[in-house]
């Protein structure tokens, strides 16, 4: 059954000096979550918002906040995160080992958040399967995390396609998300391969009207999903 593409922009790309307009403006156009990147300099080589700025942003939309821990200490710091508006909190499969990663989507649910977890481009699939089944979402990585603006790294489609696999295998559906490089060339791939929430940043927050750009991902995204399952049942 065709369920429409939902983007995420992520606020990381916004004009920080102008950040209500901006929300507003994914917010009209349809926007399904306020994707939140927070980096600690540790786990990647950057560091961004916090606390304070999500319970700013929280207050600022109806929108679900979507945050992405890119941090070395998911477990010590979900509670900061539930506690500051998180909708949805993505850990890296990465940054834990497989007792502490189940611990922390564990955690998250018992918050009262929907947990998801990540892997970077050279992670494996494999990766997941200790908590493919307890969580709401996975998010592939199509980028190396930590910077924004970064070029999709081709093939990236090919993960997307084995996560619905390995979920498929277990008898689970996770939302499937993707993040890095997503714009209107790259989301046909990711969504005709299974992706259900795409992130954009530049794609959005850098184009002169940031909603119109934002409508034209999902379209292509749309498109590209329509035509896999007429292919499918073809």
């Amino acid at each position: 059954m065709f369920q429409p593409v939902k983007i995420a922009p992520s606020i990381l790309s916004a004009n920080f000096m102008n950040l209500r307009a901006d929300i507003a403006a994914i917010e009209e156009a349809g926007a399904g979550y306020v994707h939140v990147d927070v980096m600690d300099g540790h786990f990647v080589p950057n560091l961004t918002m916090g606390v304070p700025l999500l319970k700013q942003l929280s207050r600022a939309t109806e929108l679900p906040m979507d945050v992405h821990l890119m941090i070395a200490n998911p477990l010590e710091q979900i509670p900061w995160f539930v506690d500051a508006g998180a909708d949805s909190i993505t850990v890296h499969a990465e940054a834990l080992g497989v007792d502490e990663l189940v611990r922390a989507v564990a955690l998250i649910r018992e918050s009262g958040c929907a947990p998801a977890v990540s892997v970077k481009p050279g992670t494996p699939v494999e990766a997941l399967l200790p908590v493919l089944g307890e969580v709401d979402m996975v998010l592939v990585m199509s980028v190396e995390p930590g910077f924004s603006g970064q070029s999709y790294i081709a093939g990236s489609e090919g993960k997307v396609a084995q996560v619905v696999a390995a979920s498929r295998a277990l008898g689970v559906a996770p939302l499937i998300q993707v993040d890095g490089g997503i714009g209107p060339a790259t989301a046909p791939l990711v969504a005709a391969a299974g992706a259900d929430v795409l992130v954009c940043g530049n794609a959005v927050f850098a184009a002169d009207d940031p909603g119109a750009a934002l409508r034209e991902v999902a379209a292509a995204a749309d498109a590209a999903r329509l035509a896999a399952l007429a292919a499918a049942g073809a």
